[in-house]
């Protein structure tokens, strides 16, 4: 037994070990060189500030996945990692410089862009989609830096760059807030800063547990003292990034669940009495319920709150708005009956489609175990002859 576990320890070894795969010397100087925002990195940040502030504009998601893949934002993030875990303090200014030039130069290009850009539209999804940053972004960025900087440190350099510059969205954040100071919206501006804050500290974070671990040459030696305050400092930020992001996290699961409730409320209970359910709203925990058909007694609205109940959809969080729409009451009548009817046409329907299914399947059968003992004439005898096409459904027919 003991050396069933001693193999197995060294066959799981073998399979995880980086060492002799990596070359932190190049890796370092890899980094350094793209931390500069100078020459060709200027002009590959603008196209991709225009490139993203149009994707996010039109609501393209394969174009704001190539501002992911152009953008330069990435480098001097990853310097910044690079300079804590080698204790390398020039190498940290000139990383945290860069960078700050890079996100304001972004977020002044992408507010004059959406400023100047004629096109609103009704419902921008992609930006939305970057205000509301949770504790699944922590994960998304660290895991993506983590993978980042191995890349890096690799001799044979892969194609995982390109993954973590999609996974940990840099760029269309900053556009995002860029959108939030053209129209003074603090929703959208906050939001998609704290995203960007989360993927820069956490992609950071990542670099730096990993420049640990692979053990890159360290710049020069610090005192216990400094660095127990950068460990506390490190510390410190990290609380204050993830704190609200587990806050996030808990309230989008509470109104994700809460919805799912009122979905399967309203599948289950569409009629209550004569009256139908026949559409709802969900604003956060609170939902509106659109109802035509008689008028409700007190006992039919007692009898719903209960069926909701039961649901985990409480009493206070429900509105009912009842449509009347100037019905009579032989005219509502009419209403509830031909929902019921639409209801069981539609389910005979349902079952004679299924039916027909049935016999074109039956039929292929039968037809396609006579081809089979046709071509295997050797294995197979043919004992009945092959059903005359009349008798097959019409539509294999023709």
């Amino acid at each position: 037994m003991n050396d069933l576990w001693v193999y197995f320890k060294h066959l799981f070894k073998d399979y995880i070990y980086i060492y002799d795969q990596v070359d932190t010397d190049a890796a370092a100087q890899r980094i350094k060189k793209n931390i500069w925002f100078r020459g060709p990195n200027v002009w590959i940040l603008a196209f991709s500030i225009i490139i993203a502030s149009v994707g996010l504009n039109v609501n393209s998601t394969a174009v704001i996945i190539g501002a992911m893949l152009i953008s330069p934002l990435m480098g001097p993030i990853i310097g910044v990692g690079l300079s804590l875990g080698t204790n390398d303090t020039d190498l940290l200014k000139a990383a945290v410089k860069n960078l700050l030039v890079m996100v304001l130069i972004s977020l002044a290009a992408s507010t004059l862009f959406f400023i100047l850009s004629p096109l609103s539209l009704v419902n921008p999804t992609e930006l939305e989609a970057r205000t509301s940053p949770t504790i699944y972004d922590v994960l998304i960025a660290l895991f993506g830096g983590l993978a980042g900087i191995l890349e890096n440190s690799r001799k044979e350099q892969g194609t995982a760059i390109a993954g973590v510059a999609i996974a940990t969205a840099l760029m269309p954040p900053l556009c995002t807030a860029g959108y939030g100071l053209a129209h003074w919206d603090m929703h959208f501006f906050v939001g998609a800063l704290y995203l960007f804050i989360i993927n820069s500290v956490f992609i950071a974070l990542a670099t730096y547990l990993m420049v640990k671990y692979l053990r890159f040459k360290t710049a020069a030696g610090i005192d216990e003292a400094t660095a127990k305050r950068r460990r506390k400092m490190i510390s410190i930020v990290l609380a204050i990034v993830v704190i609200p992001s587990i806050y996030s996290a808990v309230v989008l699961i509470v109104d994700n669940n809460y919805e799912r409730n009122v979905q399967n409320l309203v599948e289950n209970n569409r009629l209550v009495g004569r009256s139908y359910i026949y559409s709802y709203k969900v604003q956060g925990r609170k939902t509106t319920f659109d109802i035509a058909g008689e008028p409700l007694t007190d006992s039919l609205r007692t009898d719903f709150f209960a069926r909701a109940k039961s649901y985990h959809v409480s009493q206070k969080s429900i509105t009912l708005k009842e449509h009347n729409l100037g019905m009579t009451q032989q005219e509502m009548n009419r209403l509830v009956a031909d929902i019921y009817e639409r209801t069981d046409a539609q389910l005979a329907e349902e079952d004679a489609q299924i039916t027909a299914l049935g016999a074109r399947i039956e039929a292929l059968e039968a037809l396609a175990a006579h081809l089979d003992s046709l071509l295997h004439p050797a294995d197979t005898l043919l004992t009945e002859p092959l059903p005359a096409l009349e008798e097959l459904p019409e539509e294999l027919e023709k």
